[in-house]
């Protein structure tokens, strides 16, 4: 079957620069007003940002090691997501020029009066922290181009050797993937705090980062389902193996989490209590007790039944609660470095997100409309819009 590329309606570069343009603006303010609080809300937006794009990334290599066939009609969609990759070159200027204004370990002064920092400086130092974050960056889009350049490819040869190519470097990608992202949560978030560490924090930002990338792609591929930008023969089974992939990840996530607090609470160390104690206090308190319910019980008791994953509607509400989950999740990880006795919530708040979903609405354009929205070469392609080849009457 021939399938002809469509151009995605401009007024999403429209809606996308005026939400730039206004969270951008009222960012900038922010960075004026009250600094510190400007860079936690930045870095908060800037691991949202990176999770989308790696875990978009993920999502794709996980379909080439897993040899999945239902996810093929919409692969292409986690592909133009990963490319928000290229912007965080961009995005991560603000936060290597603003080191000293950010983290404590990088002023010698506090260095050499505190021993446990002074104990940490052969890694955390200024210029090994900006090869680490250039390095992880440059990873990621080493990765991205060599994965969508066989994926193009395939597009008008319909060579299966891309395929092939592509399972390869999935499974090089898995470990650099896992490991990179583990960097990039010890260095911009967990580093915030350089007396405390935790073994599981990069196991926990590495979970949030897949339920990312899984729901940004159920949201977009089910607006470009209605909108007739994917193949009409896509059913409620595609989106049900969907469904329970997100399901299945936000337990992986509550598991890890619950792992990290429980750890801490039976050791009762003060090297490590010290961290979670303001978490479970005030109004932090009520943020805590709020992730748990917007992050996993409200979740987990609508998606629970099978027909909440075939039903589009549900589970396009639920992919835009799981990143507001996930948001939340990254904001209660930073901002209590800025205000431990308060949870800070203005238009300060609001502005980086504004900035976040404008960035991410152009970038999605931008290669949407230089790419077709359908991996149309794939070998696997008709099969796995064809699903109904492969009956399961339980979603029937």
């Amino acid at each position: 079957m021939s399938y002809q590329k469509k151009n995605l309606p401009s007024k999403i570069y429209l809606i996308g620069f005026i939400l730039f343009l206004i969270g951008g603006g009222l960012s900038a303010l922010a960075f004026s007003v009250d600094l510190k609080r400007a860079y936690m809300n930045y870095i908060v937006m800037y691991m949202f940002v990176v999770s989308v794009a790696v875990g978009s990334l993920g999502v794709v290599a996980i379909e080439y090691m897993s040899g999945a066939i239902w996810s093929t009609p919409f692969r292409r969609v986690s592909e133009f997501l990963a490319g928000i990759i290229f912007i965080l070159i961009i995005l991560v200027i603000p936060i290597l020029f603003g080191i000293q204004d950010i983290f404590k370990w990088s002023h010698s002064e506090i260095v050499m009066k505190d021993e446990i920092i002074k104990s940490k400086s052969a890694y955390l130092n200024k210029d090994f922290f900006i090869i680490r974050s250039l390095a992880c960056i440059v990873i990621w889009i080493f990765f991205y181009l060599l994965l969508f350049r066989n994926s193009k490819k395939q597009d008008t040869t319909k060579d299966v050797k891309y395929t092939l190519n592509n399972n390869k470097i999935s499974v090089i990608f898995a470990p650099f993937g896992i490991v990179t992202l583990t960097i990039a949560a010890i260095d911009f978030m967990m580093s915030l705090e350089p007396h405390w560490y935790s073994t599981i924090y990069g196991v926990y930002y590495f979970a949030g980062s897949l339920i990312a990338g899984f729901t940004s792609l159920a949201l977009t591929s089910i607006l470009l389902l209605e909108n007739g930008y994917l193949d009409s023969r896509m059913s409620k089974r595609h989106y049900h193996s969907l469904g329970t992939l997100i399901f299945g990840l936000n337990i992986f996530w509550a598991y890890i989490a619950f792992s990290q607090f429980l750890l801490i609470w039976y050791a009762d160390i003060p090297e490590e209590t010290f961290w979670l104690i303001p978490r479970l206090q005030g109004g932090w308190g009520i943020i805590s007790l709020l992730l748990l319910f917007v992050h996993f019980i409200i979740p987990f008791l609508i998606l629970l039944p099978s027909t909440a994953k075939t039903n589009l509607k549900t589970l396009k509400i639920m992919s835009v609660w799981l990143l507001f989950a996930h948001w939340l999740d990254l904001f209660w990880l930073v901002m209590p470095n800025y205000s431990k006795d308060s949870v800070p919530l203005n238009w300060i708040e609001l502005a980086f997100p504004v900035t976040a979903v404008g960035l991410i609405l152009i970038v999605f354009k931008f290669i949407a409309d230089r790419n077709n929205l359908i991996p149309v070469g794939d070998p696997k392609l008709e099969n796995g819009i064809n699903l109904s080849l492969y009956p399961d009457l339980s979603i029937d």
